[in-house]
């Protein structure tokens, strides 16, 4: 009983491998019992919560992702909280800060629409989604100066930064997923974090059709159904029984994903 709580369901990744029924179909049969599809926009958001509705296994998130605030106006937010209020929205997100390319959008745009995305969350009563890659210290301190809007806790997504820093989000209420990155040799830095994450934080992701594990790592696109390699990799480096990490994994979300936890009673 495996889940992917990060995917990207909603883009035309799939056309060339039978499309995303086919992409659930063969999840499903590996053993893949609930998606969390993830938006990153207002179009990717929308999409996805009409892919929840037409699956009882597929969940779904709403947020502007760092990388795509070129395309945010004004109200937009307005919208992304519609989409959260529906019942099978488990958490606001994508969001966050994203410093790798030198021409994403800009710091201070960065900061704004995530301290109005938390705040957000905050409002709704829903844990939240970030996305951050080069901004680990910059995260962490906007994380802790909006603490108190962090109530409903929150994931960090394909999380890869350090070990050290892995205890000062967990006090802030945070969990951690890691994807296929945690399955690359040279990934050492992800796998000691993986091997540190408290047992009670930690999750399973794809971030399909991206970033495909071993052993088919470059193949493209990834599917939610390669889930099963990211668990079992994450049990060896843990020293745990597949099972048991793949049972608390469930748990563990079920937990931050209380609205999952609620449809599946």
């Amino acid at each position: 009983m495996f889940i992917d709580v990060h995917c990207h369901l909603t883009g035309g990744e799939y056309e060339g491998v039978g499309g995303v029924e086919a992409v659930l179909s063969r999840a499903r049969d590996a053993g893949v019992t609930a998606f969390v599809s993830s938006g990153f926009d207002l179009a990717s958001s929308r999409a996805a919560a009409e892919l929840s509705a037409r699956h009882a296994d597929v969940y779904f998130t709403a947020g502007f992702q760092p990388e795509e605030l070129g395309k945010y106006r004004e109200g937009d937010l307005a919208e992304i909280a519609a989409l959260a209020k529906e019942s099978k929205c488990v958490a606001v997100g994508e969001i966050g800060l994203d410093y790798h390319f030198p021409d994403n959008p800009p710091r201070e745009l960065q900061r704004e629409l995530f301290v109005r995305q938390l705040r957000l969350a905050d409002e709704l009563g829903l844990p939240v989604v970030v996305h951050s890659r080069d901004g680990a210290a910059e995260t962490l301190e906007l994380l802790q100066s909006e603490a108190d809007r962090l109530r409903f806790g929150g994931l960090m997504h394909c999380y890869s930064y350090s070990a050290e820093m892995v205890g000062a989000f967990a006090a802030l209420g945070m969990y951690f997923s890691f994807g296929g990155t945690s399955t690359f040799r040279n990934a050492k830095k992800v796998q000691e974090s993986a091997r540190r994450v408290p047992s009670d934080r930690i999750l399973s992701e794809t971030d399909s059709p991206y970033l495909t594990p071993v052993p088919f790592r470059g193949v493209f696109p990834n599917e939610p159904g390669n889930v099963a390699h990211v668990v079992r990799n994450l049990a060896a480096l843990r020293n745990e029984k597949e099972e048991e990490l793949e049972g608390r994994i469930f748990s563990n979300a079920e937990r931050l994903f209380f609205r999952l936890a609620d449809r599946r009673i």
